[in-house]
């Protein structure tokens, strides 16, 4: 796992603190400093050597390998493992021990993981099972600095498109260039922009969000740009608008594309000279700020049908950040969902401990047309729902219908999947909003306007579709 702040996938050579604790009669061959690059390791042969080692080091990822044999030695096997509970243990163990229900439990209520000697074929996913521990235990463990927030502890990734994204996040927050960041609703566009902010010179200012398509047309000019008292009806005061309020800071504007053209000229000529008018009020006001725009339609594809002006365009994609949906970001999946559960583990009984193998395929193998904000809704989900201690399939509620299947007679392109995905989930909130166009695009997240323009994509305009609320 990655965040903008970590340096692991962006400096190999760090190496990370591993613990091995190898008391098994067994040799295993496997388990050397080479099998375990970007590891230092710390090899301890007995439970004392370990305690003492533990004890002036500090580990968050240990591997133990051990027998599990009579009473005694068991028990002091659980009450070591109980005693160390914060370092995440992954197992390797012998098949052949699996048999027994005490080491079941043992490996269900201590241990992060687990796989199978000898490792042979395995290391890779040893690898992995090793990397995401670190990450999710890192994460959880990080005390926060003036730089960060609870926020940006959600943008965890460890796909190579993510590590991409946030070495473009340190390489963009060092300029005051404009930025365009592109992706799908609910991939984490406005964490990317509070991210750049975080790690720009205007850190210590604010940063203004402003979503561009939620404000009604009728007021977005006097939000963005204030009014003077008396310029409508309804002034009865000077009001100071958004971008006068993100002086010396940064201006993120979501949903970009849904701007009004007359706004959007409004918009060009700050960018341009670097000063706004106030609604009613001939006076230019000097405004110095950082601009993040962000979108979830095609901006191209709307300047060349007339519905975005190409001045503006090419004023706002001087750096350009294009973010991959969570189907694209292949382990990425697993990697959030375990991350969620133990960001909202303290809001439920410690009955909990993660998800059955069978919730982990389907969550793999799922469309998420909602992207990350539909992984953490059905998390949540399933954490208030599930009666056991594993979260099941039906907890998340992960219809068929919107998993993907491989057989060769359903094979469709990355295109038609994602389409088709987006077109059955607006289809499930139209019937559940009874076609009101209005609450369906509030509890997708995207403005009427947006909402309009996916439904004719999908030929989904139809005389039952009503606007008011």
């Amino acid at each position: 796992m990655n965040t903008p702040s970590s340096q692991e996938h962006k400096h190999p050579e760090t190496e990370r603190p591993l613990v091995l604790l190898d008391l098994s009669s067994r040799p295993s061959p496997e388990l050397t400093p080479a099998t375990f690059p970007g590891w230092k390791l710390h090899r301890v042969g007995s439970l004392a050597e370990a305690e003492k080692l533990l004890q002036t080091e500090s580990f968050v990822v240990g591997l133990a390998c051990f027998d599990w044999l009579e009473d005694d030695n068991n028990q002091a096997l659980t009450q070591f493992f109980q005693r160390h509970h914060q370092i995440a243990w992954v197992a390797a163990i012998w098949p052949d021990q699996l048999q027994d229900v005490g080491l079941r439990r043992l490996l269900f209520e201590n241990f992060y993981d687990y796989c199978s000697l000898p490792l042979g074929s395995s290391l890779d996913h040893l690898s992995i099972i090793l990397g995401h521990a670190y990450g999710l235990y890192h994460l959880q463990h990080l005390d926060t600095d003036a730089l960060e927030n609870d926020n940006q502890f959600q943008m965890v990734g460890a796909s190579p498109q993510m590590l991409k994204i946030f070495d473009l996040i340190r390489k963009v927050a060092q300029t005051d260039a404009t930025v365009l960041i592109m992706g799908e609703s609910g991939t984490g566009k406005e964490l990317i922009a509070r991210a750049i902010h975080q790690r720009s010179s205007r850190q210590a200012f604010p940063f203004i969000a402003v979503n561009c398509g939620a404000l009604p047309e009728s007021l977005i000019q006097s939000e963005l740009f204030g009014c003077e008292k008396g310029a409508f009806t309804g002034a009865h005061q000077r009001r100071i608008g958004r971008i006068e309020s993100a002086h010396q800071g940064s201006l993120f504007l979501d949903e970009i594309g849904d701007l009004a053209s007359n706004l959007q000229a409004h918009l060009l000529r700050f960018l341009q000279e670097g000063t706004i008018e106030r609604l009613g009020s001939s006076q230019s006001i000097e405004i110095n700020t950082r601009v993040i725009a962000a979108t979830n339609i095609d901006l191209e594809q709307a300047v060349k049908e007339g519905r975005f002006r190409e001045d503006l365009f090419y004023r706002l994609s001087v750096l350009n950040i294009k973010v991959p949906p969570l189907r694209e970001r292949g382990e990425d999946k697993e990697l959030l969902a375990r991350f969620f559960f133990n960001k909202f583990c303290n809001d439920h009984s410690g009955q909990l401990k993660g998800f059955t193998q069978e919730a982990l395929d389907a969550i793999n193998q799922h469309l998420w047309p909602g992207n990350v904000r539909e992984m953490i809704n059905r998390v949540r989900r399933g954490m208030i729902m599930s009666d056991n201690r594993l979260i099941t399939p039906q907890d998340l509620n992960l219809e068929p219908s919107l998993i993907r299947t491989h057989t060769p007679e359903t094979f469709k392109t990355l295109d038609e999947a994602r389409a088709e995905a987006e077109r059955v989930v607006i289809e499930h909130t139209l019937s559940q909003c009874q076609n009101n166009v209005s609450r369906a695009a509030k509890m997708l997240e995207v403005s009427r306007v947006t909402l309009y323009r996916m439904m004719e994509k999908h030929h989904l305009h139809h005389h039952k579709a009503s606007a008011h609320h």
